[in-house]
């Protein structure tokens, strides 16, 4: 996936910052976007990849919801060459993702059978899982429907499956929240993103983007039947949940 660009989509003053969409526009800059706009995004992927070798199951399917460009589910493929009968289903709502999702795992052999769908993840039956990712995906779903989609990936899970959860998350706290943001400001700074870039993205993104309470998430898991929830990464307002079913 080097074949990604700079990004420098909020570079430039604009009249009226729109709603962000994950466009072709988005789809040609994304892994340089991703990469210096989230802390820890490759931490999580190589952690994405010891779990799924870990809990993935024989004679299953594993999803990745909101593939995006397919990073976590190459990161999965790659950790499931010891189990037998395994088939990747990756799904985003993006074509124009989709569509490069699909370049990138045909630019790496391998034997193990993936899929790559474009459908919104709340319409895709999911059944027979051992592992579930979310990789900073839920934050787009609308949060009255956030509890409905876990139900249904909970009961689609096999018994000792899990789902990777990794969101964006606000602090309980209104002055430690500030912290946090702060620190993700400075992220971005060092990475080469203006103060321009910083705040026009926000913009575009905070109509699309609704962030929980890392302790909203661990209840929702717990209510919908998750028997253990843990924390297994965190970098300033950036978390990813283990939950295992």
């Amino acid at each position: 996936m080097h074949d990604s660009k700079k990004d420098a989509i909020f570079a430039e003053p604009l009249t009226q910052v729109s709603d962000f969409v994950f466009d072709q526009k988005v789809v040609e800059v994304f892994p340089d976007m991703i990469n210096r706009s989230v802390p820890g995004y490759q931490s999580i992927l190589h952690g994405i990849g010891q779990l799924t070798r870990r809990f993935a199951q024989p004679n299953s399917k594993v999803y990745d919801l909101g593939c995006s460009l397919g990073a976590a589910t190459l990161a999965m493929r790659q950790n499931l060459t010891q189990v037998p009968d395994v088939q990747i289903i990756a799904a985003d709502n993006s074509t124009a993702m989709v569509e490069r999702c699909r370049m990138h795992l045909e630019g790496y052999r391998s034997d193990i059978p993936a899929e790559v769908i474009c459908v919104d993840i709340r319409e895709l039956p999911i059944a027979n899982a051992s592992v579930v990712t979310m990789n900073f995906t839920m934050q787009f779903i609308p949060q009255d429907e956030r509890q409905n989609l876990l139900q249904r990936i909970y009961a689609g899970l096999k018994p000792g499956g899990v789902l990777l959860l990794s969101e964006k998350f606000k602090s309980e706290s209104t002055e430690m929240n500030q912290v946090l943001v702060d620190l993700h400001h400075e992220f971005k700074r060092a990475n080469g993103y203006s103060e321009l870039e910083i705040s026009q993205k926000r913009a575009a993104i905070e109509n699309v983007m609704r962030v929980d309470s890392l302790a909203t998430h661990q209840q929702r898991l717990h209510d919908v039947g998750f028997a253990a929830v843990q924390v297994w990464f965190q970098c300033y307002n950036f978390a990813a949940i283990l939950a295992v079913k």
